[in-house]
């Protein structure tokens, strides 16, 4: 049932308590963090919602009136009751942020998340962290099923049921071998890439479907060419290092390869493969405790 407007807060009965176990006002606002002229509102209005005088001011302090008194007595099991809830809410609190379970696809997993865990790490040490890696599907799940308290993923297509926010921005590149031919070339043109097969990540990948769409966009009736389908971005990369066929991947994925010679990239004319990575939650179901902090950290400018 209600309580009846009349039930003062719990700052005010708090404030009571410490008025008549200090002796003074001033002092019981010192100890609660307020101004004089704070602590004497409140109880003014305390007595306002009770009906009756609770203090007695006098030239040593304030004191409770007969009714202060009893209010006061009454008040300290609301009081102590709130503590227990306070703890009790308090030790739940800890028990979430004691471990935080999130799914990323693995570009954002293999190449972003490191540097995410060093941040959240140096916020929150004593938090256990488990990392569950998958392709964009899988991610979106894990975190529908509960599994994960935050996803990352890199596909521009999700579930209805989740809601995401940008939280850093990639771009797709073609990679060959350096005996390819496409290896001596600047650039090449979005329908000779069309026309070719390509070493392609499994279905449900962010990366597949972030180029499948560019494709369709700019090469109308395209379909797919697979050479090999692999479920690895490092087994990817082998293969292309290896001549078998060009591949289009994340450039976060192949910066080292590409810094070393093991694979080249050329440019696509007119091929829009930029993309944007994404944390996911379930919709009305914003990230708290660890969760949320990690979301800050990823959300920063790499």
């Amino acid at each position: 049932m209600p309580l009846s407007p009349r039930v003062p807060d719990l700052s005010a009965l708090d404030l009571l308590l410490s008025v008549i176990e200090l002796g003074s006002l001033g002092r019981a606002a010192k100890a609660h963090g307020i101004s004089q002229p704070s602590a004497s509102s409140r109880i003014r209005y305390l007595e306002q919602l009770v009906g009756v005088p609770v203090l007695e001011r006098t030239t040593l302090g304030s004191r409770p009136t007969a009714a202060g008194a009893l209010i006061a007595e009454w008040a300290r099991d609301v009081v102590d009751a709130a503590a227990r809830l306070d703890a009790g809410i308090d030790s739940l609190r800890t028990q979430r942020d004691s471990r935080l379970r999130v799914a990323a696809s693995q570009t954002v997993a293999e190449y972003l998340f490191p540097k995410w865990l060093m941040g959240l790490r140096a916020r929150m040490p004593d938090t256990s962290i488990a990392l569950e890696s998958g392709n964009s599907a899988e991610v979106a799940r894990a975190v529908l099923d509960g599994r994960a308290g935050i996803g990352f993923v890199e596909s521009p297509r999700l579930p209805g049921e989740l809601e995401s926010h940008v939280v850093a921005r990639d771009r797709l590149v073609v990679v060959v071998a350096p005996g390819h031919p496409w290896a001596r070339r600047a650039e090449i043109g979005a329908d000779e890439l069309a026309r070719t097969p390509l070493i392609y990540r499994e279905p449900g990948s962010g990366t597949r479907i972030s180029f499948e769409r560019a494709m369709t966009a700019e090469v109308p009736g395209w379909e797919p060419a697979v050479a090999l389908e692999l479920s690895s971005t490092t087994a990817i990369k082998t293969a292309v290092a290896d001549g078998l066929a060009p591949a289009v991947l994340s450039s976060l994925a192949v910066a080292t390869e590409l810094a070393e010679g093991i694979l080249v990239s050329p440019g696509v004319a007119g091929l829009d493969l930029e993309r944007q990575l994404r944390a996911v939650w379930p919709i009305g179901q914003k990230p708290t405790g660890p969760a949320r902090d990690l979301y800050a950290i990823a959300c920063r400018p790499i």
